[in-house]
């Protein structure tokens, strides 16, 4: 099924209406739940070394080439913390790995994208501050360590050497540090955006020179206009739009890149993860709906397509999991498109990468 415009006309007046308004928007759209999907999966494209596993990832991008895919993994399990592994790995067009770097310097890599100069930028999500066991209600302080890690956005040249570090290890209140950084993208000019938080203390962007030097920082946490919750994926359509995944209001809203509010879709459901192609065509992973939140328990997981341009969803490729987990995430958290078509599905649950391909 096709949304009818009018819908979309109230996903973007809800975006001047109080909060309660705006969350109460995204549930008045019926599910995309029955489109066409015309692609069949392939599991298994991308081939490790003999003896590695697949560990969680979200991080997924397209090699400036248009064929090869960059993908940072969490080192087998579900953080790179201590291991000895490469994260991030490039396969090409065939998935064969051709390199691998970044051995203990993330934590827990969750956003990668590829500029125009094929330079890669990773988001560190996480950091290595001991954590209390589940049911550990004790409320002694737990010792720093040493040497802080982690909360940082890195740029690497394609041989993998380190060429910037934004934000302080560890991470830290402040305009230009970061917590939880999601993901990473740098415009046509230069300027590069950072979508940060998975909680109500950090819900923001921040923008930044092309040399790393910070310029400001926008967005606080709720459900209205400059307003986000769990801001986690980043794209920019041909007219220079930046396409913003906040994920926990399920919807997608789009900007200037100055910072106005331009127009609120929520008819993609629940965004983890955005491309935008060079013909506009938008993809959407969506790897939470059904267990997140009661309100969104009519939407099922997938990847939802459509018109990055006027916001109709045309296809929607679902959840490989017939039956999806109650307490887990599952189907593609991040997701690329290469310059044939194929669609890259990156995922936390199931630990894998699969790659669906066009079959009409």
């Amino acid at each position: 099924m096709r949304l009818r415009h009018a819908s979309f006309l109230l996903a973007s007046v809800c975006a001047l209406a109080t909060p309660a308004a705006a969350r109460a928007q995204g549930t008045a759209i019926a599910p995309a739940n029955d489109l066409p999907n015309p692609y069949r999966t392939v599991e298994n494209w991308a081939r490790l070394p003999d003896g590695l596993a697949w560990g969680s990832t979200s991080a997924v991008d397209v090699d400036k080439d248009g064929t090869s895919i960059w993908v940072a993994e969490r080192c087998g399990t579900n953080s790179c913390l201590g291991s000895p592994r490469n994260p991030i790995m490039k396969f090409d067009a065939s998935g064969r790995m051709v390199t691998s770097f970044g051995a203990g310097l993330l934590v827990f890599p969750h956003g990668i994208h590829v500029d125009r100069d094929g330079n890669i930028w990773v988001t560190d999500g996480q950091d290595n501050r001991p954590r209390r066991p589940r049911g550990d209600t004790s409320t002694a302080p737990l010792p720093e360590p040493a040497t802080l890690v982690g909360h940082q956005v890195f740029k690497f040249s394609p041989q993998g050497k380190l060429l910037l570090t934004l934000g302080q290890p560890g991470g830290a209140q402040g305009a230009n540090y970061f917590w939880q950084p999601n993901d990473v993208l740098v415009a046509p000019n230069g300027t590069i955006f950072v979508a940060e938080g998975h909680g109500p203390q950090h819900a923001r962007i921040l923008e930044f020179n092309k040399d790393g030097s910070f310029r400001k920082a926008w967005g606080t946490h709720g459900a209205g206009a400059m307003e986000f919750d769990q801001p986690h994926a980043l794209a920019m359509d041909s007219r220079g739009r930046l396409f913003i995944g906040d994920r926990s209001n399920n919807r997608i809203v789009i900007y200037s890149q100055d910072g106005k509010l331009l127009d609120t879709w929520y008819q993609f459901s629940r965004p983890s993860g955005l491309w935008i192609d060079k013909d506009d065509m938008l993809y959407v992973a969506d790897s939470e709906s059904g267990w997140v939140e009661p309100r969104h328990a009519a939407w099922k997981r997938g990847i939802r397509i459509g018109s990055a341009r006027d916001g109709l969803v045309k296809w929607f490729i679902p959840d490989p999991a017939t039956t999806p987990p109650a307490n887990l995430t599952s189907s593609a958290e991040g997701v690329a498109v290469d310059a044939k078509g194929n669609i890259y599905g990156a995922e936390v649950g199931q630990k894998a990468l699969k790659r669906y391909e066009r079959i009409r």
